[in-house]
């Protein structure tokens, strides 16, 4: 299993950025899904160049803002995925994201982290930075 982490300091307060990743049927931050559709803690796209995917919302907890999802029904056979999105408050102005990924098998491990590292540039925009 191969651990994936990023960690970046946004230019706006921890509350904004929550208020972008706690929308699990956003999508306008993720550059390769056009929408997102939800059904209970399930939600499921269509990824380009990857095919439908659904993921379970395993936590999303509003007080400490951390998410934690795991793909569950992808093209390809994943063994284990398991991702964590946690947001932390830098100062009144700034905020960081953690954002942590387990995938298994480990070839599937660039993929996953070019997909992190789009979504995080779709973020900045989102925000206008």
């Amino acid at each position: 299993m191969k651990t994936l982490k990023e960690e970046i300091i946004f230019n706006c307060s921890a509350n904004a950025l929550w208020e972008i990743l706690s929308d699990v049927a956003r999508s306008d931050w993720v550059p390769s899904i056009d929408s997102i559709s939800l059904e209970g803690n399930l939600r499921s796209f269509e990824m380009d160049g990857i095919g439908s995917v659904t993921e379970e919302i395993l936590l999303k907890d509003d007080e400490n803002m951390i998410l934690k999802y795991s793909a569950i029904k992808t093209p390809s056979s994943i063994n284990h995925h398991l991702a964590v999105m946690e947001i932390s408050m830098v100062d009144e102005l700034s905020s960081k994201l953690t954002w942590t990924t387990e995938i298994d098998p480990e070839q599937f491990a660039d993929g996953v982290h070019h997909g992190m590292l789009i979504s995080i540039e779709g973020i900045k925009k989102v925000l206008g930075a």
